[in-house]
Formats: structure tokens, C-alpha cells, sequence
């Protein structure tokens, strides 16, 4: 829709996402309800934050009869496609639409589409800073969607010669119809089972960044990862790679050798920069700076942005986050990571002992991977929280002499904390990355992470 003018739409789910996507439709004259399970009293901060507008609001659940008088159901990034009301939507052949599909419509500059299981908002922070870099006034380079603020509250903004790097998750891309001209998809692993059933839904989904794309538009790929490589039969415009391996000579993209990253293009290969100025921590990170580095390549971004990117760079709040040392231990916080396979990238990114807490809320994932790799490489193990019988099922009974030497179960995550200092030593890292979500005890990842950095500063 090009004209909102009194065009009837129902947002279900106000959290930031339906809020800024209300605001943004309240100004072009659309006639906006706000639907959200949670009560009037809960609700009363986000009430107050749009009495300017003339939003209307339906809380308390979600009755079916907000649907009679509706054009367009717009879906927030938390409400599955099963939910009634939406089903019922659907059988009544009303459109489903979302603030990201909004804003592809309605963006009039270029777009960096950024997704993946793992590493995205890194990867995005790294192509933002390197964006950053690159333009020149009065060009503007604009971040968000799944991370920081939802962009449809800044569209009016934008300009056509600004450039937009946007962070896109799975839940978002369900509903495009419209693809960036440049979409990277870093890696596609199990992830989100509760919410699309199966891993083949799951990739179906994050496919559809590229989906929409033409043939001047450009597609980045990890083509050491089955799951995105998969869809390079798929690629409508010009393809871009990245990995740790040299690329075939008439193939494009960055690589690793003898201690430097390296782009190849025009069958010609040119050094970026050396591994050594990359901050992060662990292999996963260097392949976030290196697909980083092939999307800055797609986007037009110089090489001197690039390194300015990456330079001084220490990483994002939450991803392997160092926190502070106690009695001679280091503790990190990646409350980020909500899959095993997520822990299992962090566990790896560490030589030291391993004091390890686990637990949230199962996602439907596998376990046995990451129960694996402990045997291995943890020496303590604390697990917590609704996904702590699943993880202590794959992990089994403790043998004597091996890893890990202690296994122990906590209900929350403040006695996890707890525990995890009595069984930490001088020289271990005590690592929080649980593997599962956050939402059987706190609000979001982040709600975890900042409560874990305030009971590990509590720490004597």
C-alpha cells in the first residue's frame, strides 16, 4: 500500500517493533489498533509513550472480532503465524504484512539486508561501523531492525543517497515480499524450531532475503555453511562469498591466508587487512569479520572503511562480553546465545578451563552436539532454568576423571551464578551461554545479560 489514508490495520504486538510501526502509520493517516495480550496496567507506559497519537488500543487478548473491521494485519516479531487470530486472518483473506515489509516498501535509499542463525547483529555492527566509515556528507548510514530501533520510525529521514544496514531475523523475513538490494545470509542452522517446526521451514524463510531480489541486486553467501550455500542456486543477481578457505579463481569474496584476510574479485586477489587487528574472541568471529568484509565489498564500501571497521572494535553487549575477574577467574557473559550450537562456537572460542552455565528455555533444539563437545573441553557444568532436565538428559551421569567433573543443577540463574563461583579457580573462565531463551525467567537476552553483569559484580 502506497496510500495509508484511513486504511484500517491491526498491529498485534506492542512491543517496540508495533509501537514504532503504529507511530509511523498514525502519520500517514492510517487508522491504527495496537493488540496486545498484556493488561492496561502493564501496558501503561507504552500507553503514555503514544498519547500523542490516535492509536487506539485493544489489550487483554486477542478476540477475533477485531478482525470485522480490519484491511491489513501487521504481525510483530514475537507472534506466530498459529496464533488464532491469525489463522483466522488468513481464512478470511486478509493480508499479512510486518513493520519490516512496511519499510522495504516504503525506504527510499539503498538497503544492506543482513541474516543468519548466528553471529548477524555482530556481523551487522560490523558492516554499520565500516558504512559508517565509507560515507561522506551529507550522505547518512543508517542501522536497525532486529537490532536497536525498528527503521520505520526514521523512513521520513532517509534520503535516496543514505544507505541502510538492517538486521533481519526469521520471524521478520516470513512475511517479505520485497528483498534489499544487497542480503547476506551468514549461516542457516537449527534455530527457532519452536516457531517454524521444521528446519526446512526455517531456511524457507531466511531464503526469502534473497528471494525477491533482481539481477543488478547482489547476494552474500557463507559458503563453508551447508545451510546458506544451499541457496546459491537460488541467486538472481551476482554472488559474493566468504570463508576461511580460498574460492575458486572466478568466484568472489574474502578468505583467509597466512595470517591476513583477502578479497578476490576479478580474478585478482587483494589483501584487507591482518587477522591480528580483529579484537573478538573465538573462529566464529573471525568469520563474522570476514563475511563483514565481503558484504562492505557488495555494498561499494572501500577498503579503508573496512579496516576502519574492524579497528578498535571489542564487540557487542552480550556476545562474549568480559565482564570482570573474581578471585582470579574471568567471567564472560553471552546471553546471546539462545542454541547449543551458539554455546558451542563460544565454548570453542576459549583454551582456558571452562566453568559453564546453561539453561533458559528449549527451543526444540538438540542438545547431544554441544554435550559432545563438554566431555571435551568444560570442566564445570551449571545448568538452570525449564531446559535443565532436557540438558542434563543429554549430558548423562558424571564419570570420575572425566569431563566435566562437576555437574549441578540450579533453579535460576542468580544460584547458577552462585554455584559457578564456588566451583570456579584461579585461571578458569566462567562462561554464561546457556543455549536456550531467556523467556521462562527474564524478558529478553538482554534482561538475562544485564542481570547476570549485576550478580557477578555482587560477587566477593
Amino acid at each position: 500500500m502506497n496510500d495509508w489514508t484511513n486504511r484500517r490495520i491491526l498491529i498485534l504486538g506492542a512491543a517496540r517493533q508495533g509501537l514504532a510501526l503504529g507511530r509511523y502509520l498514525d502519520r500517514m493517516g492510517a487508522r491504527v489498533t495496537l493488540n496486545d495480550q498484556r493488561s492496561e496496567a502493564q501496558m501503561l507506559a507504552s500507553m503514555e509513550g503514544m498519547a500523542d497519537t490516535g492509536v487506539r488500543w485493544a489489550l487483554g487478548g486477542h478476540p477475533l472480532e477485531l478482525l470485522d473491521q480490519t484491511d491489513l494485519v501487521c504481525l510483530s516479531g514475537g507472534v506466530p503465524l498459529d496464533l488464532p487470530i491469525v489463522v483466522e486472518a488468513q481464512r478470511r483473506g486478509i493480508p499479512l504484512s510486518n513493520d519490516s515489509q512496511i519499510f522495504m516498501d516504503a525506504v527510499p535509499c539503498r538497503v544492506v539486508g543482513i541474516t543468519g542463525s548466528a553471529g548477524k547483529t555482530t556481523t551487522t555492527t560490523l558492516v554499520a561501523r565500516m558504512a559508517q566509515a565509507a560515507v561522506r556528507e551529507p550522505q547518512h548510514a543508517w542501522v536497525g531492525g532486529n537490532i536497536g530501533q525498528p527503521l520505520i520510525d526514521l523512513v521520513d529521514q532517509m534520503k535516496p543517497e543514505d544507505v541502510v544496514i538492517l538486521e533481519l531475523s526469521s520471524f521478520q523475513l516470513e512475511q517479505m515480499t520485497r528483498s534489499p538490494q544487497v542480503g547476506a545470509v551468514l549461516n542457516i542452522t537449527p534455530n527457532h524450531l519452536d516457531r517454524h517446526g521444521t528446519l526446512e521451514a526455517y531456511a524457507a524463510a531466511k531464503g526469502r532475503i534473497l528471494a525477491f531480489q533482481k539481477p543488478e541486486d547482489i547476494a552474500i553467501l557463507g559458503r563453508e555453511d551447508p545451510g546458506a550455500w544451499a541457496l546459491a542456486g537460488q541467486v538472481r543477481g551476482k554472488l559474493v562469498s566468504f570463508g576461511f578457505e580460498r574460492l575458486a579463481p572466478d568466484q568472489t569474496g574474502t578468505f583467509e591466508r597466512d595470517g591476513r584476510i583477502w578479497l578476490q574479485a576479478n580474478g585478482k586477489a587483494v589483501e584487507l587487512m591482518p587477522v591480528d587487528l580483529i579484537r573478538l574472541r573465538g573462529m566464529h568471529n573471525r568469520m563474522n569479520v570476514l563475511a563483514a568484509c565481503a558484504i562492505a565489498y557488495a555494498a561499494g564500501f572501500p577498503v579503508e572503511a573496512m579496516i576502519a571497521g574492524v579497528s578498535g572494535f571489542a564487540g557487542v553487549a552480550h556476545r562474549l562480553e568480559f565482564v570482570r575477574m573474581v578471585n582470579g577467574a574471568a567471567w564472560y557473559n553471552d546471553s546471546i546465545a539462545t542454541a547449543p550450537e551458539r554455546t558451542a562456537a563460544a565454548v570453542r572460542a576459549f583454551s582456558e578451563p571452562l566453568v559453564l552455565l546453561l539453561g533458559g528455555r528449549d527451543k526444540k533444539l538438540p542438545w547431544e552436539g554441544l554435550a559432545a563437545l563438554i566431555h571435551e573441553r568444560v570442566d564445570h557444568v551449571v545448568v538452570f532454568g525449564e531446559a535443565a532436565p532436557k540438558i542434563l538428559a543429554a549430558l548423562g551421569e558424571t564419570q570420575p576423571g572425566q569431563r566435566p567433573y562437576t555437574l549441578e543443577q540450579c533453579p535460576g540463574l542468580q544460584e547458577a551464578v552462585q554455584a559457578a563461583a564456588r566451583a570456579a579457580s584461579a585461571g578458569d573462565v566462567v562462561l554464561l551461554s546457556p543455549g536456550g531463551t531467556s523467556f521462562d525467567q527474564f524478558r529478553d537476552f538482554e534482561e538475562r545479560g544485564e542481570e547476570f553483569r549485576k550478580w557477578v559484580n555482587q560477587l566477593s
